[in-house]
């Protein structure tokens, strides 16, 4: 597979030039191509709901299915050896996109839902007993609370739950109140996919290992924005998903460390996740395949790896810094409209929160912001965003959300201002 990579002439020019990250990128993306003037563009601001794609994931994908279509690990044609040659690839590029010292610890999965119920389903069930606690937190998408519902049901299990301060960041002291000796599990997510607040990871791992407890991290909201290492933040699970990666939906990935996958059952049961079958037993096959079962999202998990590669070709610190630029100049427009009003912690002070603001806005309801925007050629998400407990801890049923990404612009951001503030007055007077 041969990956795309950005030159350090590209980046050498881009600075000589005065220019950025996203006129250096766009030609990537389909999307935002053959558009004349702003008016003309379709502007996407919902990067946080999934990611476009560059042209080289769709090449990649494009390619395995043209020219290496095979199943992998099963046969010993040259199609399938190089299908299972790309496949296992894309594994090893995912392991050193977070730095896993393994690829054993790399299970791929349909999305990050899956990898987080493959920990309830075989984690959970395995080692947790009644009375034993989890501990979740307000923030979380429904992917990291319907799970752990459905295992308290099976094993009595009690669900504790941290909640915000009035900035909208993580109440440590309340994680810290609410830490016991029957705490067995911290899960939680990186960045809000709401709040957009950073959580400070390698410092609650500092505070709850005393406690003998495990960190699962959903980090959907943060591996395509700042660089994530699994062993600096000591956390033993980790859920992403492909599509907010500007890769290829379908697939995800679950990383734990070895010894605990190593002690977990398997998932499913079927083909590829054996060793042996006999009529009355099975052996199971060893990591990752155990938790593999039946044939994979191959060409999208090569994909992925095309993805998560062409990221590192931009630099990681090199998409951070120029996403909060956007996100300073996103609140600093946002904030001069009047009766709007953002939820969590401003850019200036959390520095490494996520791109994105979601906002309300009095007296108007968010999908008439959204579908008026809309007319106008600008895409944003409104709603619960999944995160319907959040939303009733603030009294709403719904709120807009506009998210960037390095593709991002100051011109697409100040359309947007302009089109939110007729919207605006044009409901208001209309109401």
């Amino acid at each position: 597979m041969g990956h795309f990579k950005y030159s350090d002439r590209e980046y050498k020019r881009m600075k000589n030039n005065n220019l950025n990250l996203a006129d250096l990128t766009r030609k990537d993306f389909p999307l935002f191509q053959n558009e004349s003037t702003i008016q003309q563009k379709l502007i996407y601001l919902d990067h946080a709901a999934t990611s476009q794609k560059p042209i080289q994931v769709i090449k990649a994908l494009e390619n395995y299915y043209s020219f290496n279509n095979a199943n992998v690990h099963r046969g010993a044609h040259q199609l399938s050896q190089k299908a299972t040659e790309e496949f296992e690839a894309a594994r090893e590029i995912t392991a050193s996109f977070i730095g896993a010292s393994s690829t054993k610890e790399i299970i791929f999965t349909r999305n990050a839902t899956e990898a987080i119920n493959i920990v309830a389903r075989t984690w959970g069930d395995n080692e947790l007993k009644e009375g034993d606690e989890i501990l979740l937190t307000l923030m979380e998408h429904h992917s990291n609370l319907v799970p752990w519902q459905q295992l308290s049901k099976r094993t009595g299990c009690v669900l504790r739950h941290i909640g915000i301060t009035q900035s909208g960041e993580l109440d440590l002291e309340d994680l810290h109140a609410k830490l016991n000796k029957k705490t067995r599990l911290l899960s939680l997510v990186h960045i809000s996919n709401t709040l957009g607040c950073c959580n400070p990871i390698a410092k609650i791992t500092d505070m709850v290992r005393s406690f003998g407890c495990l960190i699962l991290l959903d980090a959907c909201q943060s591996l395509a924005h700042q660089t994530v290492d699994v062993n600096s933040l000591n956390i033993d699970f980790l859920a992403g998903s492909s599509h907010k990666l500007c890769g290829p939906t379908g697939v995800g990935f679950l990383w734990g460390r070895q010894r605990l996958l190593e002690k977990m059952p398997p998932f499913l049961g079927g083909g590829e996740m054996i060793q042996e079958v006999f009529l009355e037993k099975s052996n199971w096959a060893d990591l990752p395949h155990k938790f593999e079962a039946g044939t994979p999202a191959i060409g999208e998990a090569i994909g992925m790896g095309e993805a998560l590669q062409y990221l590192k070709s931009i630099g990681l610190d090199n998409i951070h810094s120029w996403e909060q630029k956007l996100t300073q100049y996103l609140f600093e427009k946002l904030n001069s409209i009047d009766g709007v009003k953002i939820f969590g912690p401003d850019p200036e002070k959390d520095l490494h929160r996520g791109s994105l603001a979601t906002f309300n806005i009095e007296g108007v309801h968010a999908n008439d912001i959204a579908e008026l925007l809309d007319s106008k050629g600008i895409c944003i998400r409104s709603g619960h965003h999944c995160c319907q407990p959040l939303h009733r801890h603030y009294g709403l049923n719904a709120s807009a959300r506009a998210s960037l990404s390095f593709t991002s612009t100051h011109k697409e951001i100040d359309y947007f201002i302009e089109e939110l503030s007729s919207s605006i007055a044009f409901l208001r007077k209309n109401s």
